[in-house]
């Protein structure tokens, strides 16, 4: 089946299902030995421990050996068992499945090895249920998380979550814990623009929800790496490689509909902040100040490459010239957060003002240097160029901040 990215319904499909019902979906390709252990004992737990009423889904990625057949059989033992039979493999694949089909107000899974202590299953879809959060994900990488697995694995994880938040700028902490949770009514509006359906379907489903502005828990969990795991770890980086590419072009040109997404999704705007501390202000004070830290040390590297052969002030202008574009658009990428083409020349234009604004204070620094001392030492000269470069960046943060917020 193919499914396009496009907007889903406006609610789920379900009107009669019960306000609070849980459904937990256990993908499963090929394991007939722990199929049953696992869900008896997540039955077990969930009847125990959960007060909410739930089921759990079975969906059997197109094994070839018994699974189908245990899993028809818990279902004929287990009240609250369903089975749900995919003829094609792929975990993305199979939770779309389930999700979509499900009565379920609050939606979630977990690997049917139960790597992660079923202790934190209630903290994780608790906030869902009384509507604080949106999605709920386990982490491994919380101080208070206590994880037990080999070297590789721990240097591939943390290795993957520090690439997407190189690549995507994602936030949350682990994307590919399989404990998960999504509310119903979130599910229907985002599962029709997840695109993966093998192993890359958390990250994109989160990378989504983060940019739409929905809120994202997290529960520090306790796991146990199943040393039995059948993943294929080098088809796997590779495939979520070719992943963070399409969704990093998606996002970037776009082709997601991110905004109509916030307005149906978003929640409500706080209330206004004091007048002298704008929202957002100090992040964007920080990501300014590392992008100015880069654009600085690339505008030196430009000027003293330059100044030889142009002279000190056509060398200056080449190097804020050439900074102030690549400045502008990091600055409209991660400092405001805006992507897209949509008034991206109006931006540029802008930001093309606050750098005559800052060739201004840096030329004239250097007009007066020379006229004190006709040849002042290189030293003194770029002490005098990182002053008046300071003062135009705390120029230009003012005005790019009052462009970029302007609706």
């Amino acid at each position: 089946m193919t499914y396009s990215p496009q907007l889903g319904p406006a609610v789920p499909a379900w009107p009669d299902a019960p306000p609070t019902l849980l459904d937990v979906v256990v993908p499963v390709y090929n394991e007939e030995v722990d199929l049953g252990p696992c869900v008896r004992r997540l039955h077990a737990h969930l009847a125990g421990h959960v007060p909410y009423p739930f089921r759990i889904t079975i969906a059997d990625n197109a094994s070839t050996d018994t699974t189908l057949t245990v899993a028809r059989e818990l279902a004929d033992e287990l009240p609250g068992v369903e089975v749900l039979h995919l003829d094609a493999k792929g975990r993305g694949r199979a939770l779309r499945a389930a999700w979509s089909a499900s009565p379920g107000s609050v939606l979630a899974y977990m690997d049917v090895d139960l790597s992660t202590d079923l202790a934190a299953l209630l903290p994780l879809v608790a906030p869902l249920v009384s509507g604080h959060s949106d999605l709920a994900i386990g982490t491994r990488l919380a101080r208070s998380s206590r994880v037990v697995r080999g070297a590789r694995r721990e240097v591939i994880s943390r290795g993957y979550n520090l690439l997407l938040r190189g690549t995507l700028s994602t936030r949350f902490s682990d994307a590919q814990c399989g404990f998960k949770a999504i509310r119903a009514d979130v599910a229907a509006r985002l599962l029709p623009l997840v695109e993966d359906t093998g192993w890359f379907f958390d990250t994109e489903l989160l990378v989504l929800a983060e940019r739409t502005g929905l809120r994202i828990h997290e529960v520090p969990v306790d796991w146990v790496d199943d040393p039995d795991s059948r993943v294929d770890i080098v088809a796997t980086a590779l495939a979520d490689l070719r992943g963070i590419g399409r969704l990093g072009r998606a996002l970037g040109t776009g082709a997601l509909p991110l905004t109509e997404l916030r307005e149906q999704l978003g929640r409500a705007p706080l209330r206004p902040p004091p007048d002298r501390v704008p929202a957002g202000l100090p992040r964007q004070v920080a990501r300014f100040a590392a992008v100015g830290v880069a654009s600085t040390l690339a505008y030196l590297a430009i000027f003293l490459a330059a100044r030889s052969a142009l002279g000190a002030q056509p060398a200056n202008l080449l190097a804020l010239l050439v900074t102030a574009v690549g400045n502008t658009a990091a600055n409209r990428r991660l400092t405001f957060g805006i992507s897209g083409r949509r008034h991206a020349g109006r931006h540029h234009l802008q930001g093309l003002v606050a750098f005559g604004l800052g060739l201004a204070l840096t030329s004239g620094s250097l007009a007066a240097l020379h006229a004190v001392a006709a040849t002042p030492p290189r030293p003194v000269e770029l002490v005098v160029l990182v002053a008046a470069n300071l003062a135009a960046t705390v120029l230009r943060f003012v005005l790019l901040r009052a462009a970029m917020h302007h609706r």
